[in-house]
């Protein structure tokens, strides 16, 4: 009898199954507002690069000066980004976050207005400052709204799927905009959604800072600051003139003084900006330089496939952006994927796995030809090299802010978008150079094809390595960041 009395009773006691986290509403409508601000500040940087001749031919720009418009963005987003994250912890990553999307819609404003290069150029170093404001702080408040774990691999997906959704995106309604109204709707399409942003961030966010009030490092930020600054220039200036010019050589050997001479300050600095101990950790390291490779490759690619498209093939901007479209449907697969992946496989494997799938894929287009049949290749390669990029940045945004506590979350999410931003500026001088290295004065087809195949192929190999190094170096490390 004290068999059968007992063994129904054990089942009352079993352990329930563990259910997935769910996002609350609150969270939900959170994720909305600042995924939905991060997609507006990625279209932003790319939107006006289709747009940029008749910008040009509107407001008399030289052909020289013509890439200022897209320069003068990318020094303020990347020179200010990581001093700007560190701000969002002292004076809150709310205000900051808020006040920068009021400065995105104002200098849009600004620019759909200008009437002259120096009026453009006023905004689009404003809306490169808001970036640099806003992508940290916004990042910082997402890492803060969900706590570790699957939630916050889930959001960090999306969010890196549709940041990189929005570069796609931004050529495509660049075009569409300037081809059907005019190219100053490039800079009025923010308006509405910064103002909507704006009205409903208030309530909804819950602000976060850090719990003590340091004063702010100021001459590690103006270290790392100027730094950054002749960094990006010195790149895009290789891009327009060449590595070896006098302005080229000069702003890039300064630039890496200021950052030796930053890592000496912050080791001696009493409120550090960025503390050395956390730029010791084998997953800020490591994880920012899988973003680093992971940005490099997929936008100078997009450099590459433009060149392919339009000087062999002789698609016309506008059949360029939709083209890229098919990337922009791999991205967010991948950015949908990547969290699951993450809690499945691990950061580590994750990482490794992307890379392997983007360095396939890419080198696949070493086989494109001068016929127009080659489309079918490019179209399947970069959906497939869009969903393995994901997984890489997903890994490196999830690596790269983990295992730190909420009070220095903007300034783990201020050196990720750091990386980020400085490797969207560096790939394309990078291939660019390789190109003209291998195509000289020739710009028929076959040479501009000769020099695009060269550089497809320096840009799998690094990012084949770039994974692998990664997988290796955070295998070392015994914190949660590098299982799998």
């Amino acid at each position: 009898m004290s068999t059968n009395t007992t063994a129904p009773s054990a089942a009352p006691h079993r352990a329930p199954a563990p259910t997935a986290p769910r996002m609350t509403g609150r969270q939900k409508l959170v994720l909305v507002l600042l995924l939905g601000a991060q997609f507006m500040i990625a279209v932003d940087f790319s939107i006006l690069n289709v747009a940029l001749p008749a910008v040009g031919e509107g407001l008399g720009f030289s052909l020289a000066h013509l890439q200022w418009i897209a320069t003068s963005f990318a020094l303020a987003a990347a020179g200010f980004t990581l001093l700007f994250g560190r701000v969002a912890d002292l004076v809150g990553r709310k205000r900051l976050f808020i006040g920068g999307m009021v400065v995105l819609g104002l200098s849009s404003v600004l620019g759909g207005l200008a009437t002259s290069p120096e009026v453009l150029l006023t905004a689009r170093v404003l809306q490169g400052l808001a970036t640099a404001a806003v992508t940290p702080a916004g990042l910082a408040l997402l890492t803060t709204a969900f706590r570790e774990g699957p939630l916050r691999e889930r959001a960090l997906g999306l969010n890196g799927a549709l940041m990189s959704a929005g570069f796609t995106a931004g050529a495509i309604l660049g075009g569409l905009l300037t081809d059907l109204l005019s190219w100053r709707w490039a800079f009025f399409v923010n308006v509405p959604v910064a103002a909507l942003v704006v009205a409903l961030a208030p309530s909804a966010i819950t602000d976060s800072r850090a719990a003590g009030r340091p004063k702010l490092d100021l001459p590690g930020a103006a270290a790392v600051t100027g730094g950054l600054l002749l960094l990006v220039f010195g790149l895009t200036q290789a891009g327009e003139s060449g590595w070896s010019t006098p302005t080229t050589l000069t702003a890039l050997l300064a630039g890496a003084a200021l950052l030796v001479g930053f890592w000496f300050i912050e080791k001696r600095a009493a409120a550090p900006l960025v503390p050395v101990r956390i730029l010791r950790r084998r997953s800020v390291i490591w994880g920012n330089a899988t973003g680093l490779i992971a940005f490099v490759t997929e936008t100078s690619l997009v450099f590459l496939l433009t060149l392919y498209l339009q000087e062999v093939l002789g698609y016309s901007p506008l059949a360029t952006g939709l083209a890229f479209g098919v990337l922009g449907i791999g991205t967010v697969t991948g950015g949908v994927l990547g969290g699951r992946a993450v809690g499945r496989f691990g950061n580590r494997r994750t990482i490794v796995l992307g890379g392997v799938v983007q360095a396939a894929a890419t080198l696949s287009l070493v086989a494109l030809g001068t016929s127009g049949g080659w489309i079918w290749l490019l179209l399947a390669a970069t959906f497939v090299g869009g969903v393995g990029n994901m997984l890489m940045i997903v890994g490196f945004m999830v690596t790269a802010t983990s295992g730190l506590p909420d009070e220095e979350q903007g300034l783990a999410t201020g050196l990720a978008t750091m990386t980020q931003q400085v490797g969207i500026t560096m790939g394309i001088p990078v291939m660019s150079a390789i190109v003209t290295a291998r195509t000289g004065t020739d710009t028929g087809p076959g040479a501009v094809l000769s020099g695009v195949s060269a550089a497809v192929l320096v840009n799998s190999a690094l990012v084949l390595a770039g994974a692998l190094l990664a997988g290796a170096f955070l295998a070392r490390s015994g914190s949660r960041t590098s299982a799998g």
